[in-house]
């Protein structure tokens, strides 16, 4: 048996103002499990994507999330859940005025390939994009693949006026 305490736990460079990795800290071996609090305009991805082997379900404790989706926008609000199967693409936002409060479960505990959707100026179209860590700094930078436009960058906390 293992517990942890959520406010124990470090946040996480995202384009949300928190993400707690409770699989580690759980010792989980089968399931990935991450805790979100979304500010207004915050994300719970770096782009629109999808997981080659990794089905995700969010549980969404509080507000309301807006799921961008190959069918269109779905919201779910508190006390709500929502799956995305294996190579279903996605996006989560917190379009809303309040916080959101999620828990994202996935499964198994490996993705596999992720495809992320990002769009890009210079390719203008949304191209795929790699994530990486920026040099001298404490942020994360996305790249269209094509071109190597960087297309957003991230630092610890909210978003603040990074492109989406």
């Amino acid at each position: 048996m293992e517990t942890v305490s959520i406010d124990e736990l470090e946040n996480s460079i995202q384009p949300a103002a928190r993400i707690c990795r409770l699989t580690d800290a759980l010792g989980l071996t089968d399931v990935a499990l991450n805790y979100y609090e979304l500010e207004p305009g915050d994300s719970f991805a770096f782009a629109y994507h999808s997981h080659e082997l990794q089905e995700e379900v969010f549980y969404i404790q509080n507000g309301t999330a807006t799921f961008e989706t190959d069918d269109g926008d779905v919201e779910v609000g508190a006390g709500e859940l929502i799956r995305f199967g294996r190579e279903e693409f996605q996006r989560g936002w917190n379009y809303g005025d309040e916080t959101v409060v999620a828990l994202a479960l996935g499964a198994p505990q490996e993705s596999g390939t992720q495809v992320t959707l990002r769009y890009c100026q210079h390719c203008d179209q949304k191209t795929d994009n790699s994530l990486d860590s920026a040099d001298n700094e404490s942020a994360v930078v996305a790249r269209c693949t094509d071109c190597g436009t960087e297309t957003g960058r991230w630092y610890q906390g909210p978003m603040d006026g990074t492109v989406p």
